[in-house]
């Protein structure tokens, strides 16, 4: 028996927050097969998921097979005190001593990006990546990512992402992140 080849993408597109809704189920799939969680974490971050597309900046891009499957998932906002993400990352970068500077101005959080693991290694993450960067709000970009050497670690080093904060542990979650940053715009690949 051979294994099925990877879906192709057929195309990547900005969703509006109706659209996304509506994929809300499929795109929770993909993230949680993707990170390898239980299936019960999709229940969990629905409501999360939603709220997020009411924050200032929220953009998100999928990409779809021919079959018109959402196959890879992209989303972010701009980053603000107050919120979860800012607020852990600034106590990160307090406790270990490194330098805040500005990383915590101006920044567009690039919170989710997915590709469903039967599509990955085709460029599809790229390809989300940059369609989202292009345009986004904000003069730079962060975002955390597991520590690792992954798919992930590759395409943001690729795309010229920099280290803000190294094996950071978010409340809830045991295993070590890297806060990831880089200016925004993105040059033209």
């Amino acid at each position: 028996m051979t294994a099925a080849p990877p879906p192709r993408c057929d195309r990547i597109a900005e969703l509006t927050a109706d659209q996304f809704q509506a994929r809300l189920p499929e795109a929770l799939q993909i993230y949680v097969t993707a990170m390898g969680y239980p299936p019960a974490t999709a229940q969990q971050r629905a409501p999360m998921w939603s709220a997020h597309m009411q924050r200032a900046g929220w953009r998100c891009i999928g990409a779809f097979s021919e079959q018109d499957q959402l196959i890879g998932i992209g989303y972010g906002y701009l980053g603000a005190p107050g919120q979860w993400w800012h607020e852990q990352v600034r106590r990160g970068l307090l406790s270990s001593g490194a330098e805040i500077g500005d990383w915590l101005d101006d920044y567009f959080e690039l919170t989710e990006l997915h590709v469903h693991p039967a599509g990955q290694g085709a460029g599809i993450g790229e390809r989300v990546l940059r369609r989202l960067l292009t345009g986004a709000p904000g003069n730079k970009v962060l975002l955390s990512t597991p520590e690792g050497p992954t798919r992930a670690w590759r395409l943001y080093r690729r795309v010229g992402f920099t280290d803000v904060l190294r094996n950071y542990r978010f409340t809830g979650d045991p295993r070590p992140f890297a806060v990831l940053g880089r200016s925004l715009p993105l040059e033209e690949s």
